[in-house]
């Protein structure tokens, strides 16, 4: 069976792009490898809609892995501490978008 990918994008508030980047560098990411959580790449916007965004991949198994792996890293008492300390300047991210892509069976990424 492919595996599933998560899209997300992130749109910041004006001004706290790099207050992201910093968080994902240093706390989120190391979290993840904690719980298993797989990234596929990260993106920020040089040429399109916004240059206020984080996109990211995350790669799956299954969507009972992710949503085990996911719930786990979303009560790490590591993570909501990290969240609130990199928020400490205000609020960071003005909304998050979410999907679950599966691969084409023609699709260079499986």
């Amino acid at each position: 069976m492919p595996k599933l990918y998560e899209l997300r994008v992130y749109k910041c508030l004006p001004g706290r792009l790099p207050a992201l980047l910093k968080r994902f560098d240093e706390v989120t990411t190391k979290i993840w490898e904690k719980h298993g959580i797989r990234q596929a790449g990260f993106f920020t916007t040089l040429i399109g809609e916004s240059s206020l965004e984080l996109t990211y991949l995350l790669e799956w198994e299954s969507l009972a892995e992710r949503e085990t792996k996911w719930n786990a890293f979303q009560a790490d008492p590591e993570w909501i501490k990290g969240r609130a300390e990199s928020e400490r300047d205000g609020q960071i991210v003005a909304n998050i978008s979410s999907q679950i892509l599966a691969p084409t069976a023609f699709s260079a990424v499986k």
